[in-house]
């Protein structure tokens, strides 16, 4: 078995398609065709069922499936390792972020420190919900991710960067403004703005919702915090956030902020990385540059709210 035709079958396999697959390892579909005619032809087995409109993996291909993947960490872990003896700023650090606020306002400065220690390092970005990248990081296509915590991952480990009390937040004008606290009741029949499910942040507050027995009237789902700011804002409805990132916002008179009575949610985001997996140098400096980052927001936020 050829790394090629074990990355195309486990591409296929994951794609569904073979064109798909072709298009993910960037070769063309004939050639991925003939390395998996190739690798049948190896294992003297069918690995895949033809349909007209996916491919479906036989018990050999199944069997084969996990190995494969294992077969591929272990072989790009050796690379990277290698890669260590031409210097210690070389290297490569696939990144995943789950926060559209993270990769706006701290990672550019996070890449830039990286930079200058890694100078000749191969760095790349992605973004996705939580859930698809603790996927890409078990199927190695990814080294480490900020993500929404917890995870429910056996092989994955995380490590704590933040922690924000979710709270409710609404345009100055709403009727019930000068409140500090709203129940779940209340809060279900406002005309909600959230975020896009997938993510933890908001499976914990469905399953808030679900607990307290009240269906939430929800209008809005969007994929970044700083749109549920605007509409929040612009007086579109009442959304939800970290009371943290919005106190800038209340302390500014542009919303306010309610604790949500019986509400214990934590917006915990951290890294997450392969449990046992290589972790290399530019991946130990990325998660130091992100700790260190974090502190000194904490202290920042710390020091407004003394003031």
């Amino acid at each position: 078995m050829e790394i090629k035709q074990l990355r195309a079958f486990v591409a296929i396999a994951e794609e569904k398609t073979f064109t798909a697959g072709a298009k993910r390892v960037n070769v063309t579909q004939a050639a991925v065709s003939m390395q998996i005619r190739h690798l049948e032809k190896q294992v003297g087995l069918p690995l895949f069922t033809r349909t007209p409109r996916r491919v479906i993996l036989t018990e050999a291909g199944e069997r084969l499936l996990e190995r494969a993947r294992k077969i591929l960490r272990e072989h790009d872990s050796a690379l990277e390792e290698l890669a260590e003896i031409a210097g210690a700023e070389y290297g490569r650090l696939r990144i995943g972020s789950a926060s559209a606020m993270f990769a706006t306002l701290q990672l550019p400065a996070i890449l830039e420190k990286l930079r200058a220690a890694f100078p000749n390092a191969e760095v790349s970005v992605s973004s996705g919900t939580s859930k698809k990248l603790v996927d890409l990081i078990q199927h190695g296509e990814i080294d480490i991710a900020f993500v929404s915590l917890p995870i429910e991952a056996p092989n994955v480990q995380t490590e704590l960067l933040y922690s924000d009390e979710v709270v409710a937040i609404a345009h100055p004008s709403h009727k019930l403004a000068d409140q500090k606290y709203i129940s779940a009741a209340a809060l279900a029949n406002e005309s909600l703005i959230l975020g896009e499910r997938g993510g933890n942040t908001r499976r914990m507050i469905d399953d808030f919702f679900d607990a307290a027995n009240v269906k939430p009237h929800v209008v809005m789902e969007l994929s970044r915090q700083e749109a549920i700011n605007k509409m929040v804002e612009n007086n579109m409805g009442v959304g939800i956030a970290g009371a943290k990132n919005s106190s800038a916002d209340a302390a500014a008179g542009r919303i306010v902020q309610w604790w949500i009575e019986g509400a214990e949610i934590k917006w915990n985001l951290g890294l997450a990385r392969l449990r046992g997996g290589y972790f290399s140098p530019i991946a130990k400096e990325f998660a130091k540059l992100c700790r260190e980052n974090f502190e000194q927001r904490e202290r920042e936020f710390a020091a407004k709210k003394s003031n």
